[in-house]
C-alpha cells in the first residue's frame, strides 16, 4: 500500500477533477495511486438512511458494473455510500472513497474493516485534507463536489429532498456530468429526491445495462473480462457452494435462500447475483434454479 500526494499539476491527477471549477490543488491518497483506476469512474451515491429495497438495487446493479470493469467512487458514510464501497469490494472491483476528512481518520469509526478491505483490493483513499484533519459541516459538500468531479456520471439510488446525495448531483449538473438515478415509490422520503431528480431530466436507470451502455460497455462481456482477473477462489466461493447445495434440493426465493443459510438477505442478493453473471443460476418469478 502506499501513502502518498498528488498535486495539480502533476501529470498523474485525475483528468476529469483538472477540469473543474476550483478542483483541490493537492490530493492525499493511500492506496495503489494510477491512472487506471481513473478511467471509468461512476459516482455512486445513496441515503444515509439507505431501505432494504436500495441496498438490494444498490447491490446488484453496482456488482454488474464493476464486473464490467468500471470504477466506483462514493464517499464512504454509512448508508448508501458503504453499500456501494461493500457491492465493489465483494465483486473483487475497485473504488475509490473520498473522504470528508485527512485520510488517517476512518469516518465512521465503526467501518475500519470496509476501509481496510478497499485498500486490500486495490482502491484508493483519498482527501483533500491530510493526516488526522477532522470532519466538520463545510467539509462534507467540499467532497461531495470530488465524487462528481472525479466521475464521467454520478447515480443516485435513493435521496431524500435535502439529502447530501442531491448536492453531489448539483455539482455533477455544475461539471457537466451524466445524472442517472433509481426511480422509487413516490410515497417513500428516501426516493423524492430521486423521482425529483427524474422528472429535471437525469435518466431513469431499471437495469446495469442502461449505464454500461452510456460508457460504451458491452453487457455481455461483463464475465469474460472480469473472469481473467479473478482467482479460482473468488469464482467458487464457498458461499455459491452453499447456495448451490441448496438449489440442487429444490428451486428456492430469496427470502428461503436467506434463512436456510442464515445469512443477511442483502448478501444473498448480491451472490446470486454474481452467479447469474457467472452463468450458475437462473431466475423464474421470484424463485432461483441451477
Amino acid at each position: 500500500m502506499q501513502i502518498g500526494q498528488v498535486a495539480i499539476e502533476d501529470k498523474n491527477y485525475p483528468k476529469l477533477l483538472k477540469q473543474i471549477k476550483e478542483p483541490p490543488k493537492k490530493l492525499y491518497y493511500k492506496g495503489n495511486w494510477n491512472s487506471g483506476i481513473f478511467e471509468n469512474c461512476l459516482a455512486v451515491v445513496g441515503s444515509r438512511r439507505l431501505t432494504s429495497y436500495g441496498r438490494k438495487i444498490t447491490e446488484q446493479i453496482v456488482t454488474e458494473l464493476t464486473l464490467a470493469g468500471l470504477t466506483i467512487v462514493s464517499g464512504f458514510m454509512y448508508g448508501g455510500d458503504e453499500a456501494a464501497h461493500s457491492a465493489t469490494v465483494l465483486a473483487g472491483g475497485k473504488t475509490i472513497a473520498v473522504m470528508p476528512c485527512g485520510i488517517d481518520i476512518i469516518h465512521p469509526e465503526y467501518q475500519e474493516k470496509l476501509y481496510k478491505e478497499i485498500l486490500e483490493k486495490d482502491g484508493l483513499i483519498i482527501s483533500e485534507f491530510k493526516g488526522n484533519f477532522p470532519p466538520a459541516v463545510w467539509t462534507y459538500p467540499k467532497r461531495n463536489r470530488i465524487v462528481a468531479g472525479l466521475s464521467k456520471a454520478v447515480l443516485v439510488v435513493e435521496a431524500g429532498l435535502r439529502s447530501g446525495s442531491l448536492i453531489t448531483a448539483d455539482f455533477a449538473k455544475k461539471f457537466n456530468r451524466k445524472i442517472f438515478a433509481i426511480p422509487g415509490p413516490i410515497t417513500s422520503e428516501v426516493s423524492k429526491g430521486a423521482n425529483q431528480l427524474i422528472k429535471e431530466g437525469a435518466s431513469a436507470v431499471t437495469s446495469a445495462k442502461d449505464i454500461l451502455d452510456f460508457y460504451n460497455v458491452k453487457a455481455e462481456n461483463i464475465v469474460s473480462k472480469k473472469a481473467s482477473r479473478q482467482n479460482i477462489e473468488f469464482l467458487q466461493t464457498k458461499m455459491e457452494k452453499r447456495i448451490i447445495e441448496q438449489l440442487r434440493i429444490e428451486t428456492m426465493d430469496m427470502n428461503s435462500l436467506a434463512q436456510n443459510l442464515d445469512m443477511p438477505i442483502s448478501k444473498i442478493a448480491t451472490i446470486l447475483s454474481l452467479m447469474q453473471l457467472k452463468g450458475i443460476v437462473q431466475q423464474q418469478g421470484n424463485k432461483y434454479h441451477l
